[in-house]
């Protein structure tokens, strides 16, 4: 497991968001673009067996069903050769009995988004702020206080977060690391190239 450092190469606040194009769980291609029609995306690195990971799935699919001008888009880059409860059949066993209910859950098979956004962990959070059809980073942290699987939160940060932004108010909090279990890359490193 690690927490998230100030050190590694994240995209920073107002800085576009890259772009992708995956396959979700719903036999759809997903694209950043596609969710224009939303004021926010909650872009999170996850996977399905992490427990920090599982520990998140009912506060993100809360967020997912709560707020109709934000979408929650799971992505799970996890190397599923390796970790075999990370693989798409999984994910799409996990969304089909209702385990996990964001707008989009995708698969990252490259590892190439998770790269390029400087996700290290799972779960790791990115609020994007629609800008005119383009996205960027408004802020990227914790879900919530609750630093171990079984711990209660007592202070949902992202969903004050998520208010905040879809009321037009300016964020300034500062960026709380998240903590998981660290990304499975292919290559058995243990930070993004």
């Amino acid at each position: 497991m690690t927490a998230l450092d100030s050190e590694r190469e994240a995209i920073e606040r107002g800085e576009v968001a890259p772009d992708f194009e995956l396959p979700g769980t719903d036999g759809e291609t997903h694209a950043l673009a596609d969710f224009t029609d939303h004021e926010a995306v909650l872009v999170v690195f996850t996977c399905n067996h992490c427990p920090y990971a599982v520990a998140k799935f009912d506060p993100l699919n809360e967020l997912a069903a709560e707020y109709d001008d934000l979408a929650v888009v799971g992505i799970n880059a996890n190397d599923s050769d390796e970790y075999p409860d990370d693989s798409f059949e999984k994910m799409v066993e996990l969304v089909e009995d209702g385990t996990i209910a964001y707008d989009a859950y995708l698969r990252d098979e490259s590892q190439d988004i998770a790269r390029a956004y400087g996700a290290v962990c799972t779960p790791d959070p990115f609020l994007l702020e629609n800008d005119g059809g383009a996205f960027r980073l408004a802020y990227h942290g914790r879900i919530d206080d609750a630093m171990s699987p079984d711990e209660e939160p007592e202070t949902f940060e992202m969903r004050n977060v998520v208010e905040d932004l879809l009321a037009g108010r300016e964020l300034t909090d500062e960026f709380r690391p998240s903590r998981g279990c660290n990304i499975k890359w292919t290559d058995g490193s243990v930070r993004p190239e």
